[in-house]
């Protein structure tokens, strides 16, 4: 492990980063549970919005709408709230991942998909669906370049086994980084694992996906009815 840090190199990143989240195409209001009338959500939405503290400050307050705090917590600030445990953390902090490109992403999320609510929880069979949502997040900072290490170290890359990538993660982010780049363990792209918000911004919305499982594998749309791709 110590020959792994004594050789890495650092990348300057100044580019979009693809994020791959749960998300439905069509969203229900958020307070139509509580009453049938269109005027009452529009109350009690704006009684919220008087009343719950800001998680995002924007730099042009005057020109920024409501909505985007909602992006950016949904595309950015998530992770960092909820820890759970993943390929470079152990559970106790958060770690945002994106990745090099929109099918990059999709293999990743396909595969997690899979394993975790299909396999784990019994509904590993045809005919499930899942509906996700596509950002672009700007990220600009110098991150902890593992690609040059994938030779001689090829389990930052194993498939499950998360024992050294748990190490890697928890000594960066202990150490202050902000996060990392790594080859994808599920394609050939590259994943981008984050430790702190503050280099990620400007989240645009791209596009929603839609998968389904089939006896084949999952299939994915992009256009509502047309397979896009099938992993």
């Amino acid at each position: 492990m110590q020959a792994l840090f004594s050789s890495l190199a650092l990348a300057d990143v100044h580019q979009d980063v693809t994020r791959n989240i749960v998300s439905l195409r069509v969203s229900s209001h958020l307070f139509d549970d509580l009453s049938d009338d269109p005027a009452a959500w529009s109350s009690a939405q704006q009684l919220e919005l008087a009343t719950k503290s800001q998680l995002f400050i924007s730099s042009q307050p005057i020109i920024d709408r409501p909505f985007e705090e909602a992006e950016w917590n949904e595309a950015i600030a998530y992770p960092f709230q909820n820890s759970a445990k993943s390929r470079f953390s152990d559970g106790s902090f958060g770690v945002w991942y994106g990745a090099d490109s929109i099918e990059t992403s999709i293999h990743e999320t396909v595969y997690h998909w899979q394993k975790g609510l299909l396999e784990d929880a019994g509904f590993n069979r045809p005919g499930v669906e899942i509906q996700r949502r596509i950002y672009l997040v700007q990220c600009d900072s110098l991150l902890i370049d593992l690609r040059p290490c994938i030779v001689n170290h090829p389990e930052i890359t194993h498939g499950s086994d998360y024992t050294t990538t748990h190490l890697i993660g928890s000594k960066l982010h202990r150490e202050g980084h902000p996060g990392l780049i790594t080859p994808s363990a599920r394609s050939a792209g590259e994943v981008f694992a984050i430790f702190t918000p503050k280099v990620l911004s400007n989240p645009r919305h791209s596009c929603y996906l839609t998968y389904t499982t089939t006896a084949h594998g999952v299939e994915i749309q992009r256009t509502p009815g047309e397979v896009w791709m099938i992993v």
